[in-house]
């Protein structure tokens, strides 16, 4: 083995090989286990949030791989119909300086096939580059030809149930991007904006409580108001109960519009009178509907105001009783403009009231950054109530079951209070919808033209033209378990691998995807997608706050596995040098400095930071320091590999000799069968923080730390028996075999290089499949290998051995000074142990010699530690110079208190604590912490010291 772990030197190479080889796709044998991978949008790079999740489902697939499963698991990507287009139409405007329009609708879907030719795989070959075993052979795509077939035959089946309908809701509007969006595609912002206070004069002479002949609305949306249909109080509310079912008049407009109670409005909230506005605002259109109002739209689809308002009633027919025009020095302006102009009028009429300043939640696209718009538009929906219902059910009965249990809440939640979904989109790229008109506007479903003149027996001269709306993406993505086995044909893989296994999802989507697809899978198999849903929260920073890229705390996951030096930084999507600023934003969010880079730590330390993390709460919290402490596991894995194979090779390790196994074998095999069962069930209940745990201590603080120092008396002492040495070395090649096999679905590559060399030694049996850890069988505990008496001796041992190091830490005593240690107080067993580990204890604490004293034996002045009742005794006579010591502790002790007085100043600072960011005041109070627990321990030293 090379003397220092290099991961970019090993990884690429094993991923090469088990691709080649094979190794990912299903053995055919064992009871099937599969997991279908999220997809990922095609058009993507590879984020934290995706690196974590795929983590997690490699362990889980290479966990039951070697458990003997046949398993599946099912990769591929999304069209992501919004990303993908906006991608191609930016290249093609750069690059030709034209708009899809000047192409045509079929050249520009030409050109996105083009382009997903030439870049779309850019995700899945990040996702090899994470280790995922994923069968490639099986590769889907939500537009291929087999899911196209899929998404068509769920449409026109629903469609013929009259569960799919067509018809003018309000939706989530794109003025930019000119289409519905989904609410996942709404980002909540915070801005701050204004409360306006407008004057509705009363109309037929009416007067409030207080004399006056107006009410005050106050609104954060002044442009709006041209869509007014109502004013609305609440019904309780004493200022305005006699002015309930009378009319104001509409400045502006002179539309006269209706005063109604309803206990949506909150009295506090600005004057307690509320405009509604039904066609541009969710809440205003459940207000307008339960009063029997209209809906007016006085917005165009890229959000200027309208020459004639659409206006009708909430079935959607027209409605013709209301003047539609609207004033024509607004038309043609844009909201913003609009809503000025508006205010600037008010105001000219004296009906302008107060400003205040606002706290404002704003919607905006997450694509375009515009402002989303409730607009009211044709749209195709699918009517979810009778969908719903066996899908809470087969949660409500243990079919499908959420990890952690607490997100079954979240999921009934939204299945228990679902709106229809709107599942048209305006666009070119994703699938388009499998409707046709004639030229009286009816509408025609079918599979394509030929069957829609079939089924709706229409003569050859009806001119016929398909809609040119597509779906919404996560309506494909609805039908991923089933539809990328091959339904609707019945395949073999439908018939083995469906329903699949397991869901690794982050709780976000539980409503988008995660409901979906368990109500059209459902509709469609009559089985659930899924037997286990397991719920994951969301990668942030070490300080807990979203990745952003305006927060300059995104990490590249690729970055953190082969490293970056931030002078010569390359932005991946351009080839230019990236910003200077965007590069120390990098080394901040990833160091909290700026220093000269990022160390390559390759994908077996960023898979084990990730597992590490993986607990039961909603967010992650990447540490940096994690991942470095990770990386230095690799290093102790692949050190404790050279020492083993140093010993062991070209070595008799007696695969069938006789041998002898001292106290430290027989404990450590009696802690492997302990570990074994402990990462064995942490798997299974998808604790994969207290699987990676259990072997982290097991392999540095026992194998590593403990046992191959407890081998070297054995192996290198010249008078021990052959068949002593024979089984260490035994339980040196196997116990690490072991632990390999053990680690091997967290850390796949280390393990692949190291098990090559160790497996020989461990004589581990190979088949016809070859020699590779992935097909070995997964560690099962024998609890009749447990040997409790080795257990408690060893941990008596290693008590003893740690009180003499701290001893030797506090006193600042050399640690290859040999002691004289004595042991007194304890029990009969303690003296027994003595007895039959002196020589053991003795080299590895490095002492002159260990003895039980007598109770008449004068105790000399020692520095003492306990080991459970027992103590452990170093004399000091000889070993210190106690003036001097204590002359070193005090300049020690004086350094630490002028760096906390220096702290506590700043930290009483009130302008420092008020301007600073949290993040660096919090630094410094951990810093005072430190100082403060340093101080302590260096006042006790001092005191134990004097003492003696």
């Amino acid at each position: 083995m090379e003397k220092t772990y290099q991961p970019e030197a090993i990884e690429t190479r094993w991923y090469k090989q088990w691709e080649a080889d094979a190794r990912f796709a299903p053995s055919g044998e064992g009871a099937p286990y599969s997991i279908m991978i999220p997809p990922p949008n095609v058009t993507g790079n590879l984020h934290m949030g995706h690196a974590f999740q795929d983590t997690l489902m490699d362990t889980l697939i290479r966990f039951k791989r070697m458990q003997g499963h046949n398993t599946l698991w099912q990769v591929g990507t999304d069209h992501a119909g919004i990303a993908t287009q906006m991608v191609v139409e930016r290249k093609l405007a750069a690059e030709e300086g034209k708009s899809r329009h000047d192409l045509g609708r079929e050249a520009f879907i030409d050109k996105i096939w083009e382009w997903k030719q030439e870049s779309g795989g850019h995700i899945t070959r990040q996702l090899r580059r994470m280790g995922a075993s994923a069968d490639w052979t099986r590769e889907r795509f939500t537009m291929d030809d087999g899911f196209y077939k899929a998404v068509q035959e769920v449409f026109v089946r629903l469609h013929d149930e009259g569960l799919i309908y067509r018809g003018k809701r309000l939706v989530n509007w794109d003025p930019a991007l000119l289409t519905a969006i989904s609410d996942l595609e709404v980002e909540s912002v915070d801005e701050k904006g204004h409360l306006w206070h407008f004057r509705y004069p009363l109309a037929d002479g009416a007067t409030t409580a207080e004399g006056k002949n107006y009410i005050v609305v106050a609104t954060t949306r002044p442009e709006t108001i041209l869509g007014d249909t109502c004013v609305a109080v609440h019904p309780d509310d004493e200022r305005y109960q006699d002015l309930v079912g009378k009319y104001v008049e509409l400045p502006l407009l002179k539309r006269r519009i209706r005063i109604v109670a309803d206990d949506y409005v909150e009295r506090e909230f600005g004057t307690g009178c509320v405009k509604i506005t039904p066609a541009h605002d969710f809440n205003d259109y459940d207000v307008g509907k339960r009063h029997q109002s209209v809906l007016i739209n006085i917005l165009t689809p890229d959000a200027r105001i309208r020459e004639h308002a659409e206006i009708f009633n909430f079935d959607g027919t027209p409605y013709t009783e209301l003047d539609a025009s609207l004033p024509a020095d607004y038309v043609g302006l844009t909201r913003e403009e609009a809503r000025k102009k508006i205010i600037d009028d008010f105001d000219a009429l004296g009906l302008l009231g107060k400003t205040d300043d606002h706290a404002l939640k704003v919607p905006r696209g997450d694509r375009s950054g515009v402002i989303i718009e409730p607009l009211l538009t044709d749209q195709w929906f699918v009517a979810v109530e009778e969908l719903a219902k066996p899908a809470i059910a087969a949660v409500e009965n243990g079919d499908i079951q959420f990890v952690p249990k607490n997100y079954e809440n979240m999921y009934f939640a939204w299945m228990r209070d679902l709106q229809d979904w709107c599942i048209s989109r305006q666009l070119w790229w994703g699938h388009r919808i499998p409707a046709w008109y004639d030229e009286a506007g009816n509408v025609y479903v079918a599979r394509n033209e030929d069957e829609v003149r079939e089924k709706y027996s229409l003569a050859a001269e009806i001119v016929l033209r398909q809609d040119n709306d597509v779906l919404d993406t996560w309506f494909s993505s609805g039908l991923w378990t089933f539809g990328t086995l091959g339904w609707p044909e019945k395949t073999p893989e439908l018939e083995t691998f469906h329903p699949t296994s397991t869901l690794v999802t982050g709780f976000d989507i539980i409503f988008f995807w995660v409901a979906r697809m368990i109500m059209l899978t459902l509709k469609f198999t009559g089985e659930v997608p899924f037997k286990t849903v397991y719920v994951h929260g969301l990668v942030r920073d070490s300080q807990g706050q979203k990745m952003s890229k305006s927060k300059g705390n995104v990490l590249d996951p690729i970055d953190l596995i082969d490293g970056i030096e931030l002078d010569t930084l390359l932005d991946k999507r351009t080839g230019n040098m990236m910003q200077p600023q965007k590069a120390k934003a990098i080394a901040k969010a990833t160091r909290g400095e700026f220093p000269d880079g990022i160390e390559p730590h390759g994908t077996d330390a960023l898979r084990y930071t990730f597992l590490s993390l993986a607990s039961t709460g909603r967010d992650i919290k990447f540490d940096m320091g994690r991942l470095d402490g990770y990386r230095n596991f690799c290093n102790k894995l692949w050190n404790a590999a050279r020492y083993v194979l140093m010993n062991t090779e070209n070595e008799d390790c007696g695969p069938d000799g006789e041998i002898a196994l001292s106290l430290a074998d027989r404990w450590i095999i009696s802690r492997l069968q302990q570990t074994e069962v402990q990462v064995t069930k942490a798997l299974e209940e998808y604790r994969f923080d207290h699987a990676s745990q259990a072997l982290y201590e097991f392999v540095w603080n026992e194998y590593c730390d403990w046992y191959l120092e407890l081998s070297k008396p054995v192996l290198w002492d010249e008078d021990a028996h052959h068949s002593a040495k024979r089984g260490t070395r035994r339980m040196l090649v196997r116990v690490l075999e072991v632990i390999l096999r053990l680690a091997h679905p967290m850390m796949p590559f280390i393990t692949e290089e190291i098990w090559q060399r160790v497996s020989v030694l461990a004589a581990v049996p190979f088949d016809e499949t070859g020699t590779t850890i992935m097909t070995q069988p997964w560690p099962v505990a024998d609890a009749s290998r447990i040997d409790e008496d080795a257990i408690r001796d060893i941990e008596w041992l290693k008590g003893v051995i740690v009180a003499v190091r701290n001893i030797r830490a506090e006193m600042n005593i050399a640690p290859g000074k040999p002691l004289t240690v004595y042991l007194t107080k304890g029990a009969q067993a303690d003296r027994e142990r003595l007895l039959g580990n002196e020589l053991l204890l003795t080299k590895l604490a490095k002492l002159e010699s260990v003895s039980y004293l007598r109770p008449e034996d004068e105790l000399p002045v020692s520095a003492v530690q306990l080991v459970g009742e027992m103590e452990v005794r170093v004399p000091m006579a000889g070993l210190i110079d106690k003036d001097a010591e204590l002359a070193r502790l005090a300049r020690e002790i004086d350094k630490q208190d002028k760096l906390i007085m220096g702290i506590e100043k700043k930290l009483g600072n009130e302008s420092f604590v008020a301007k600073a960011p949290a993040e660096v005041v919090d630094k410094e109070k951990g810093k005072l912490k430190d100082a403060q627990t340093a101080r302590t321990l260096l006042l006790e030293q001092r005191d134990k010291i004097a003492s003696l």
